[in-house]
C-alpha cells in the first residue's frame, strides 16, 4: 500500500496531529486492511479511501489489536468514531451516515490525542472527493 501523511485539525482550534498512514484504495488492500498486525503506534494508521459518500461498514476479522475507526465525510470532517473495537470480532460496524473514508488508528488513540467528531482531516483524498449536495 502507498505510504502517506495525514493531518487532523481540531474543530475548536489548537495544534494539528500528524499521522504516517498507509492508504488502502483497491478492493484487495481494503480487504486486508490491518489484519494480522500486532502493533500500531498512535502516530500511525490506515486510510480506507472510497469514491463517493456511502454508508461504509467495517469489521475486525483477523485483526489482533483494538482499533479506533474514524468515519470521515466527503469534505474531510469526522462524522463519528467507533473507539476501541474488539479484536477478531465479526460484528459489523457501520458509519451510520454517508462517508467517503475510514481512518483506522490504534485503539484509544483518538481519545488520547483529543480527536473528536467535527474535527477536520487534511489529506489529498478529500480534496479530490466531491461532497454530496
Amino acid at each position: 500500500m502507498r505510504l502517506d501523511t495525514l493531518m487532523i485539525e481540531p474543530a475548536g482550534g489548537g495544534p494539528a496531529r500528524t499521522f504516517e498512514i498507509e492508504v488502502a484504495t483497491t478492493d484487495q488492500e481494503k480487504a486486508l486492511g490491518l489484519m494480522y498486525r500486532t502493533k500500531l503506534a498512535d502516530s500511525e494508521g490506515m486510510l480506507f479511501a472510497y469514491g463517493g459518500a456511502q454508508d461504509i461498514t467495517m469489521w475486525m476479522r483477523n485483526t489482533y489489536i483494538p482499533l479506533d475507526m474514524v468515519f470521515i465525510r466527503a469534505e474531510g470532517v469526522i462524522h463519528r468514531i467507533e473507539a476501541r473495537t474488539q479484536p477478531l470480532s465479526e460484528r459489523v460496524i457501520a458509519a451510520g451516515a454517508p462517508v467517503s473514508a475510514v481512518l483506522e488508528l490504534a485503539g484509544g488513540a483518538a481519545e488520547r490525542l483529543g480527536i473528536k467528531a467535527g474535527d477536520k482531516v487534511r489529506h489529498a483524498f478529500f480534496d479530490a472527493v466531491k461532497p454530496p449536495k
